[in-house]
């Protein structure tokens, strides 16, 4: 065991979510309510004090659908300021299902530091029977302790399993298991105590990421259109004429775009608004077509709609250029 001495020194941060919620009765999974804090959270788990110092921290108390870009803004500049102090060896997060993805992505990209940041959440609540919250919790601690997790970028624990937030994704409503990584798999696995790296993302992000929104207060603004057959383009050119600077589109198959958003794509692409081209499928690339610099279009590539949309935010603060934009989503 680790002398108490010599034990990593960790910030844990809460922002609400189910892991922090309750409900009337231990078979309740649905609408239950956000009523622990992070703190409470640090005590139903006496054995954390076993792995590491922990400071914790109250960031927001919210259903993480509730989490806006300002929010995102907002814990990405504290977790920069809180990894540039000596006494700081790693972060931990707590937060929602509903959004975590996005939170997770953002920060995979604006965090400024190749000390571990690690996300957790649960699929229940804390009130139910075999709530998961309190052994994620525990897992998210150890690995945010692995020599290996440093320079790994943001990772993701949850049941068992380490994501890398450039690859999760939340496939299941409901279930406990709700969380994969279909393209590229999970970084690596823990099995009753032991935690193993299995692979390493080589994919640009933290030091390595050109976006940084230390100093940023704002971010432009981008909408998701879930493409479909008589798909209106006048919403498209409603949204851009009230300060819409981006749409990604979840289009059909690889990227198909329908007529009628294809006619949405013409108008705002001639108002300057940038549109990609993403896919309504959750697996799977979006390949770049010889239509793309006609229209005006950017592939996601690899990217699904709910990342694409972080990453055009992140580039619009450097560029509105469509061959730019594209070397963006080529290389991320």
């Amino acid at each position: 065991m680790t002398p108490a001495n010599h034990l990593p020194r960790i910030v844990l941060l809460g922002t609400g979510g189910t892991i922090a919620a309750t409900a009337h009765t231990t078979t309740q999974l649905t609408d239950y309510t956000v009523t622990e804090g992070v703190h409470s959270l640090l005590e139903a788990v006496p054995g954390l004090r076993k792995l590491a110092h922990i400071q914790s921290q109250q960031v927001f108390n919210i259903d993480s659908r509730a989490m806006s870009s300002a929010m995102l803004l907002k814990l990405a500049q504290h977790i920069n300021e809180v990894l540039t102090r000596d006494d700081v060896d790693a972060v931990v997060i707590t937060h929602g299902t509903d959004t975590l993805e996005e939170t997770a992505c953002f920060l995979h990209w604006t965090i400024k530091s190749s000390k571990p940041v690690i996300l957790t959440a649960a699929m229940r609540p804390a009130s139910a029977y075999s709530a998961d919250g309190s052994m994620n919790l525990y897992h998210a601690m150890l690995t945010a302790c692995h020599p290996q997790s440093v320079g790994q970028g943001v990772l993701v624990v949850l049941n068992d399993q380490i994501h890398s937030a450039r690859f999760l994704t939340k496939q299941h409503t409901s279930r406990v298991d709700a969380f994969a990584s279909p393209d590229a798999g999970p970084l690596g696995q823990i099995a009753n105590g032991q935690l193993r790296f299995l692979v390493h993302s080589v994919l640009p992000h933290t030091t390595q990421s050109e976006f940084d929104v230390r100093l940023q207060h704002e971010l432009p603004r981008v909408l998701i259109l879930f493409d479909h057959p008589d798909a209106c383009p006048e919403a498209m050119r409603n949204a851009a004429q009230n300060g819409v600077s981006g749409f990604i589109i979840a289009a059909t198959g690889n990227g198909s775009i329908t007529p009628g958003s294809q006619q949405g794509i013409e108008i705002v692409s001639r108002m300057g608004v940038r549109c990609v081209r993403a896919s309504r499928i959750g697996v799977g690339s979006v390949s770049t077509s010889s239509h793309d610099e006609a229209l005006g279009l950017i592939a996601a590539q690899w990217l699904p709609a709910i990342k694409a949309r972080i990453l055009l935010q992140l580039a619009l603060t450097h560029t509105n250029e469509p061959q730019a934009l594209r070397q963006i989503f080529n290389r991320y």
